[in-house]
């Protein structure tokens, strides 16, 4: 049989308290930016998987959809990074056929890009991972918590992009 101190408690207890957490971590920021990041690690693992796409490749495929060709500056709009960032991503999908580039017969200065038929296929599996990613997400909800949810976030979403205009106007 083992005896511990009242010294001993008095440690773990200390111990316990050392591993409350830091407050900025139960605030509801920090919470939907944890929920955030774990959806897209588990995004970005099944469409390495699946499709055998990074996750800037992902994202590109993903936004090139099934639409008319874009010009690469348009891209690097949608995808919310400079068209530097993408460059190699893309030459690894052109190199893969999954993307074609064109130029622009408006501009022949711009560069178009579009998916070709593999870039297509992969674009379906990426949309019907993500509507089964989103049917398991959303299945322990009602109808009703989903309809609150949903608002809640879109004035939470509002508010947030409020706050980045205060931000940049207070540089």
């Amino acid at each position: 049989m083992s005896q511990t101190s009242s010294r001993d408690q008095h440690d773990a207890s200390d111990a316990g308290d050392n591993h409350s957490p830091a407050p900025i971590t139960v605030m509801l920021s920090s919470r939907l930016m944890v929920l955030a990041n774990l959806l897209k690690r588990g995004a970005i693992l099944r469409y390495k998987r699946l499709a055998g796409l990074s996750s800037v490749e992902f994202g590109l495929v993903a936004s090139l959809g099934r639409r008319p060709p874009m010009s690469v500056a348009r891209l690097a709009e949608a995808v919310g990074q400079d068209k530097g960032q993408i460059s190699r991503a893309l030459a690894e999908l052109v190199s893969r056929r999954l993307i074609a580039k064109s130029a622009n017969p408006k501009d022949s200065r711009e560069v178009l890009v579009s998916l070709t038929p593999a870039g297509l296929a992969a674009h379906d599996v990426i949309v019907e991972g993500a509507q089964e990613r989103n049917r398991m997400l959303l299945e322990q909800l009602s109808k009703d918590e989903l309809e609150t949810l949903l608002a809640q976030i879109d004035r939470l979403t509002a508010t947030a992009e409020a706050m980045l205009e205060a931000e940049k106007v207070a540089r």
